[in-house]
């Protein structure tokens, strides 16, 4: 893992926390479907939602606990990416960003006609 390059991989923030989020869980899922990814790194995700359904959680205390599932989930992504070949997350992080900046539209014209109507 040491020669990995991380620069290859990283897409930039655009649009806060939610939409990287759903970009990350999008990602997950691509990478769950795809048949390069060794079968014991899909048991990550896998897990950790089997986890999160649980009813046993690692800390009892009602706030403590539902930061513990937060930080689960994520190390759980975090985990299940960094086991993916970096090739393969390259791929599908570049499909990702592409669909998130879809091609320059501003120069676009659109055709129209207008006809005016008369109120009686």
């Amino acid at each position: 893992m040491a020669d990995k390059k991380s620069s290859d991989i990283i897409v930039t923030q655009q649009g806060g926390v939610v939409r990287n989020v759903l970009n990350q869980l999008k990602l997950i899922f691509r990478l769950m479907g795809d048949s390069r990814v060794n079968f014991l790194a899909k048991l990550i995700p896998i897990g950790t939602l089997i986890y999160l359904v649980s009813p046993v959680d690692a800390v009892s205390i009602p706030v403590i606990g539902a930061v513990d599932d937060a930080a689960l989930l994520w190390l759980g992504s975090y985990v299940f990416t960094e086991l993916c070949p970096p090739a393969v997350v390259a791929e599908h992080m570049k499909e990702l960003a592409a669909n998130m900046n879809p091609q320059d539209t501003k120069d676009d014209v659109v055709d129209g006609e207008t006809t005016d109507i008369k109120e009686e």
